[in-house]
């Protein structure tokens, strides 16, 4: 997969600036890249804190499969950012949690916007480096935090494509399976609450579907699919 970069000193929002260039025809790799946000967001509309020194990248998809399956382009995105995250911290601290987050110990240090248009998915990729702004819903952490050794932004947003590229071409190539394995494979499971909109459910995670929806194990012994929600994990 090709990528062309477009380096932004500062931006609204990479993911509004890649949706207004795929509206007028972008091509698929299109990479818009911003040194900081000043109206950043991530899922269900949150604030996303975007300060200098940490990561925002948003890439431009037009994907060949279905609409229902577009959802299965953030766990690539994840994958993508664990391998580049694993480079610089042991891979025993770094986790997936579902539907989109990276975590390293525990703490958020990752997240991941889908976002598209009639014929085109735009993924957005926040990586925290040097800060680690306060997070609401989650404790989070940064490259800095953990003590990483950090190289420049430019490389790093080299590594996390590389590894997208990678990904991406396997999961066009073999489907959906060896990309959801590998994501299981990384990802924090056990008992969790998922907050819905009308309330909260507990249970096990035990597996993905086929299209990325969690699959949870009641106290019932039935399973339940959750298409949206936050996870938060039962200690």
């Amino acid at each position: 997969m090709h990528f062309d970069i477009r380096r932004l000193p500062i931006t609204a929002s990479t993911n509004d600036d890649a949706k207004l260039a795929a509206e007028v025809g972008a091509a698929e790799g299109l990479v818009i890249w911003a040194l900081e946000q000043n109206v950043g967001r991530g899922r269900q509309g949150r604030q996303w804190e975007s300060p200098a020194g940490n990561l925002y990248a948003s890439v431009v998809l037009r994907p060949p499969t279905a609409r229902r399956e577009w959802g299965r382009y953030s766990f690539v995105a994840a994958l993508a950012i664990y391998d580049c995250v694993g480079g610089f911290l042991p891979h025993s601290l770094v986790e997936l949690k579902w539907p989109n987050d990276v975590l390293v110990g525990g703490k958020k240090i990752s997240g991941i916007l889908l976002e598209s248009g009639e014929d085109f998915l735009v993924v957005g990729m926040g990586l925290n480096v040097l800060h680690s702004p306060e997070n609401p819903l989650y404790p989070a952490t940064s490259l800095s935090v953990e003590q990483a050794e950090i190289p420049p932004l430019e490389d790093i947003l080299t590594n996390i494509l590389k590894a997208f590229g990678v990904w991406y071409d396997r999961m066009k190539a073999e489907g959906f399976a060896p990309v959801r394995a590998a994501w299981l494979a990384r990802a924090r499971q056990g008992a969790v609450r998922v907050r819905l909109d009308q309330g909260e459910i507990h249970g096990q995670f035990v597996d993905l579907d086929e299209n990325g929806a969690l699959r949870l194990l009641l106290a019932d012994g039935t399973e339940k699919s959750i298409t949206t929600g936050d996870v938060f994990f039962d200690i």
